[in-house]
């Protein structure tokens, strides 16, 4: 019978042959444990989601680099700490030339519905909809880009000014919250 630990070895070796699914059940596996370890870190749960988030962007696009003679999870919380060190680093870079800090604050969300989202509850999607707004807002703009305006991982990666891997993190962890969502229905 095979052990946990086994399962987890079949799991990464299917995903450094770049199997989709494998990165799924790897996500599925260890998010907790990343998002939890972030959590105590930044005290800030956004942080700790865009940290994960690149945590395992990085760690699926460097996933043939992985030595299987540490636990992957090191591996892991390794990868993540060393995104926090940079993020503290680049705060504080940034607090130094300031000259742009309000740049972020200006870039509002607007929740009000727009003439597709009225044309969407029309075509009897009001649930759906419903259920994309109560995920967090970067994760609705991803599941809007990718399946509403049709756009391709290359396009959503140029638009949001971000790496096509962790875009597809992002969705993917989009579509398993939204999954969760659904079924709560």
């Amino acid at each position: 019978m095979d052990t946990p630990k086994d399962k987890l070895n079949q799991i990464i070796s299917k995903a450094k042959e770049g199997n989709q699914i494998a990165f799924s059940n790897l996500l599925d596996a260890c998010w907790n444990e990343v998002y939890g370890f972030q959590l105590k870190r930044t005290q800030n749960e956004n942080d700790a989601e865009d940290i994960s988030i690149q945590t395992f962007s990085k760690a699926f696009d460097k996933i043939d680099t992985y030595d299987d003679s540490y636990e992957f999870k090191t591996w892991l919380l390794t990868i993540s700490k060393n995104i926090h060190i940079d993020l503290v680093r680049k705060r504080k870079r940034d607090i130094l030339d300031s000259r742009g800090a309000n740049d972020a604050v200006k870039k509002v969300l607007d929740d009000a519905p727009t003439v597709e989202d009225r044309l969407i509850t029309e075509q009897n999607l009001a649930d759906l909809l419903n259920d994309i707004k109560k995920l967090k807002p970067n994760y609705q703009e991803v599941i809007n880009l990718r399946f509403f305006n049709e756009m391709s991982y290359a396009d959503i990666a140029a638009e949001l000014n971000e790496p096509m891997n962790n875009v597809k993190v992002k969705l993917l962890r989009a579509k398993k919250l939204l999954a969760e969502i659904i079924k709560k229905r």
